[in-house]
């Protein structure tokens, strides 16, 4: 849903009346610009800005370093030798996919001594395109994900396989919605945000309980 012919601030007062107001908007800013970036901030008022990749988002956030309360969100595959310093520029992490990582971010942030909101991305439909916990690994892991102490697991994250019908993807997002509910009930993690829906697929996934949304091309149109 490309809407490149409204200026930022209409299409965001745009989606705003489709979602509830309490939904997350986390602007994907792949390959947009800082100056644009900074637009958005200031005419929309927006703050959470997510990006795919270590190496284009931190000229970005140099550029930026003046507006000291973005929020940045990495959204991205997260390779393991770029952890130590994607935990330095990123509030967020959304898209922890293996217990590995986990553990390797865990120890880090120790010895760092920070804090990081974390989402577990979990598959909520078999797809080898996707990466992320099957629904039966993430409870095989459940005893191993509950030892970490200073990481902060909020929530599951989620990208659904293309392809679906509506009815599908109603039905992927609330099988994740039901899985944290879940987990939140027979473990000690407290999952409360997720993670889900992007610019092809928001509107069902806000219905399916997401409490945080990912959305570029709706806001900023086609990209490369």
């Amino acid at each position: 849903m490309a809407r490149s012919s409204m200026n930022i601030s209409d299409c965001i007062s745009k989606i705003y009346q489709e979602i509830p107001s309490n939904i997350r908007l986390i602007a994907v800013t792949k390959q947009v610009d800082a100056a644009r970036i900074r637009e958005t901030y200031r005419k929309a008022g927006l703050k959470d800005f997510g990006e795919n990749k270590l190496q284009e988002a931190l000229p970005k956030k140099e550029l930026l370093s003046d507006l000291d309360d973005l929020c940045w969100h990495f959204i991205g595959h997260l390779q393991a030798n770029k952890a130590k310093k994607v935990l330095e520029e990123f509030q967020w992490i959304h898209s922890v996919d293996n217990l590995s990582l986990l553990q390797r971010l865990e120890r880090l942030a120790h010895q760092m001594n920070i804090q990081r909101s974390i989402c577990l991305q979990v598959k909520a439909l078999p797809d080898p395109d996707k990466f992320g916990w099957t629904i039966e690994q993430l409870w095989q892991d459940i005893a191993e994900i509950e030892k970490c102490q200073t990481l902060q697991i909020k929530g599951l994250m989620t990208i659904l396989p293309l392809g679906l019908s509506k009815e599908e993807k109603i039905a992927a997002f609330s099988s994740i919605r039901n899985l944290a509910q879940t987990l939140s009930q027979s473990s000690s993690l407290s999952l409360d945000q997720l993670s889900m829906g992007m610019s092809g697929d928001y509107l069902e996934a806000v219905s399916s309980g997401a409490t945080m949304i990912r959305l570029g091309e709706a806001l900023f149109g086609n990209r490369n």
